[in-house]
Formats: C-alpha cells, sequence, structure tokens
C-alpha cells in the first residue's frame, strides 16, 4: 500500500504531515524520474491560494532545481490549467499545489506527466521509493547545470484563451453567478465568462490565503442559490478551491449537480452527433437517474470505482470523451485531460445559449432516485471498514434495500472519513437506515 500517493497526490496538514522537507524530497525525486531525454526535466508549477502555497512552492521548487531541473511557475491557477499547460507548453511533467476542496489548513502534491495525465502507479511509486529512501543518491549538479526557475506570467491568459476557444458561440444576454470559493477560480473564471459576453456577478472572490472553501464554493452552495434567484440569473456556477470541479444552480435556485451537468451534455452531444461510441463514464456514486436517462436515449453508461483518475482510466479504454463523477468533477477529454470546472461550466452555457431553454428544464431530463451521503469522520477508515457492526449493518441495509436501491460504503481516499451513500424510492426509510450506517461507522 502507498506511504505516500493517495488517489490524488500526496495530501495531508500543511507544515505537519505535508512538510517543507518533504516537498523538497518530491520535488528532488519527481525531476529525476520525469526528466527529459535530455536527462533535464522542464516543469510547470501551479497552486491554489492557500497560505501554506508559498511555502510548498518554495521547498519543491528548490528540490526540482537541485537536480538540475527547469522549473516553470505558473501561480496560482486551477489544477486543470496545470494538466493544460504542461501540454502546450510541452514541458516533461506539472505539478499543481493544492487540496481541492479540503480545509485550508491541508495541502497538496500532484503530478502530472507530459501528456496532461495524472501519473500512472509504477511511476508514482518510484517517485516514492526515492523519496523514502534512507540515503539520497540523487544527482547533485553544481554551476551552470543546476536548475533555474522562469515565471511565466502569461500562463493564465493562455489558459484563458483556451477555454474561450472551446465556445462556439458567445453568451451574451445570460446573466450569470460565479463562486470562486476563494480559490484559483478567482481570476480566470471571470475573465472567462466576461470575454464570451456574459454579465457576471460574483461570489467569495477575495482570496486571503486563509478563506478558501470556507462556508462557499461546490461543496457550500447555499449562498449561490439565494444570490442566482435575487440576481434574477440564469445561472450559477459554484467551482471547488482549485476549480477542477464545478457544480450548478438553475434560475430556481436549485442545485444541479455532476449526474445532471452529464446528463445534460451528453444527450446535447448525441444529438449534435458529438458523442463518439454514444458512450459517457461514470462511477459507483452516479444516480441511477442518469443511468435511466442516458439508456433510454441509446446511450452506453460505464461505471467505475471512485476517483477522476479511474474515471479517465475507462475513458481512455473505451475511447468515450465524457465521463465525470456526482461531485462535479467532469472530463471532456476533446478539451482536457482531467477534470475542469471553467471547461464544464462553459460547455453547459454553451448547451444552454443553443437550445434557449432554461437550466431547470435541461436537468429535469435527468429523475432523481432520492440519495443520501453522509461522511463519518474517523480516527483509522481501515479498521472502521473492518469493523464486525460496520459491516453487520451495512449487510443488513442491503437485505432491506435488496432489489430496490443500493448501499455505498467507502473510505475517503483524502481524508480520515468514511463515505456513506443511500439511494432507494423512499427519503424516510434511508434515513432512518442511514442513522444504523452511522451509528456502526463511529463505533457507538
Amino acid at each position: 500500500m502507498a506511504k505516500l500517493f493517495g488517489t490524488d497526490g500526496v495530501r495531508g496538514v500543511a507544515n505537519a504531515g505535508l512538510t517543507p522537507e518533504l516537498a523538497f524530497r518530491l520535488g528532488r525525486a519527481g525531476a529525476a524520474v520525469l526528466a527529459g531525454p535530455e536527462g533535464r526535466a522542464r516543469v510547470v508549477v501551479g497552486r491554489d491560494t492557500r497560505i501554506s502555497g508559498d511555502m510548498l512552492e518554495a521547498a519543491l521548487v528548490a528540490g526540482i532545481c537541485s537536480v538540475g531541473g527547469d522549473v516553470l511557475k505558473v501561480g496560482v491557477v486551477p489544477t486543470p490549467a496545470v494538466a493544460w499547460l504542461t501540454r502546450a507548453l510541452e514541458a516533461d511533467a506539472g505539478v499543481v499545489i493544492s487540496a481541492s476542496h479540503n480545509p485550508v489548513a491541508d495541502n497538496g502534491i500532484k503530478f502530472f506527466s507530459a501528456s496532461g495525465h495524472k501519473l500512472p502507479d509504477p511511476v508514482e511509486e518510484e517517485i516514492e521509493r526515492l523519496v523514502l529512501e534512507a540515503e539520497d543518491n540523487l544527482p547533485r549538479p553544481v554551476g551552470v547545470e543546476l536548475g533555474r526557475v522562469q515565471e511565466l506570467e502569461e500562463a493564465a491568459e493562455r489558459y484563458i484563451a483556451h477555454i474561450c476557444s472551446t465556445a462556439g458561440r458567445g453568451l451574451a444576454g445570460l446573466r450569470v453567478v460565479l463562486d470562486c470559493a476563494y480559490g484559483a477560480a478567482c481570476r480566470v473564471a471571470p475573465a472567462v465568462f466576461q470575454r464570451l459576453g456574459a454579465e457576471i456577478y460574483l461570489l467569495h472572490n477575495t482570496p486571503d490565503g486563509t478563506n478558501i472553501n470556507v462556508g462557499c464554493g461546490s461543496t457550500h452552495p447555499e449562498v449561490l442559490q439565494a444570490e442566482v434567484v435575487a440576481r434574477g440569473a440564469v445561472v450559477g456556477l459554484a467551482f471547488d478551491g482549485d476549480a477542477d470541479r464545478v457544480i450548478a444552480v438553475d434560475e430556481k435556485g436549485q442545485v444541479v449537480d455532476g449526474d445532471a451537468i452529464m446528463t445534460i451534455l451528453a444527450l446535447y452531444r448525441q444529438e449534435q452527433g458529438g458523442l463518439p461510441g454514444g458512450q459517457v463514464v461514470v462511477t459507483v456514486m452516479s444516480n441511477f437517474g442518469l443511468h435511466q436517462a442516458l439508456t433510454a436515449a441509446g446511450l452506453r453508461v460505464h461505471q467505475t470505482r471512485v476517483g477522476d483518475r479511474y474515471v479517465l482510466e475507462e475513458m481512455l479504454r473505451t475511447g468515450a470523451v465524457l465521463g465525470g463523477e456526482q461531485s462535479g468533477h467532469i472530463i471532456l477529454l476533446e478539451h482536457n485531460t482531467t477534470g475542469d470546472g471553467l471547461l464544464t461550466g462553459v460547455q453547459l452555457l454553451q448547451v444552454m445559449a443553443a437550445t434557449g431553454r432554461p437550466l431547470s428544464q435541461l436537468a429535469a431530463a435527468m429523475p432523481h432516485l432520492p440519495q443520501l451521503l453522509v461522511n463519518v469522520t474517523v480516527t483509522d477508515k481501515e479498521a472502521a471498514m473492518a469493523s464486525p457492526a460496520l459491516l453487520a449493518a451495512v449487510a443488513a441495509a442491503r437485505e432491506q434495500l435488496a432489489g430496490r436501491g443500493r448501499v455505498l460504503v467507502r473510505p475517503s481516499g483524502t481524508e480520515p472519513i468514511i463515505r456513506l451513500m443511500l439511494e432507494g424510492p423512499d427519503r424516510e426509510e434511508l434515513e432512518a437506515i442511514m442513522a444504523c450506517l452511522q451509528r456502526a461507522a463511529a463505533g457507538l
């Protein structure tokens, strides 16, 4: 089992679990393993707005330069911008310093390959092996062989132009509220939607390093819901801290999650002949209503375990160009290699502009089976998952819902949390079952 890398890079509490010393060693090992044919890595480095970003960036960059790697610093940009810029700049690798939707104390270091994809497991394992070795035997060049740092002030603008280039039509006349989560979307999101002609209103757009994700963004859309109605907007878009995901709010203030967004995009693209193979990739967390809507339209739905890396693997295997998660992490492979909240938001508004239909009507194409999602904080995820009490409660829940619903219990890949999901026809029944599961997961 990996000691450092989880499902989404290396994460931890900044300056505690994720120390600058660890960031330095990750920079050294990553640049050594990912070096290009000339034996010298060119690495794109970006980050979100967290207060710990300066510290970890400095350590990571020092590590890369210490093995002779060159750094292209792109500053505060979304995670998908780093993935895209890595390819656009023909770099050997990309690294983003972010903990996505996690609290401000957390941070993470995630690598991308030269192709803009997350690293394969064997490559991560090799980097990890080098980091954890008792003796550091990696190169230590001197003089002119040391790595250098170049700050690319135009990087954000290049990404903004790329996102705008994916829009076939402007968004003039559309009133849009953007919740930037005090994160990496704060600069680029307003620029994108203004350039496309939308009338925009901004929420949570003044980051101070400590307020990222606090009561806002894709995991807390309540303020956005109220603001969309108050402003008479046609849509609201809520990003997370690193803007790799987006949740929408329709003109009535109702949340439109990733499942509904994927349904809207898939049905429209199928009508336009833009969905190769008529297939979409989702995870086991996707609502059964998505399966109903897409299969009724003659589309094929592939299902994977939770995690965008597994969605991408299945997309590459099947040739699908659309896939994602209920959380709003949606991959549009024609335009980027990872989930991209800005790209997804632009494409959603393209459908609204093209059809002239309100978002509430578009979202109604997907029926929602009642679904409950609860996170239970635990001290030991493995022990909690193996506890007899939880196993018995899960077995009882599955027996009760057999043929009528679903039970999914899984550990978070990035936090000390057990995630519980129930789906079925009766919400009150689900709430009673969930109470039993919560008690069992918490060891009560």
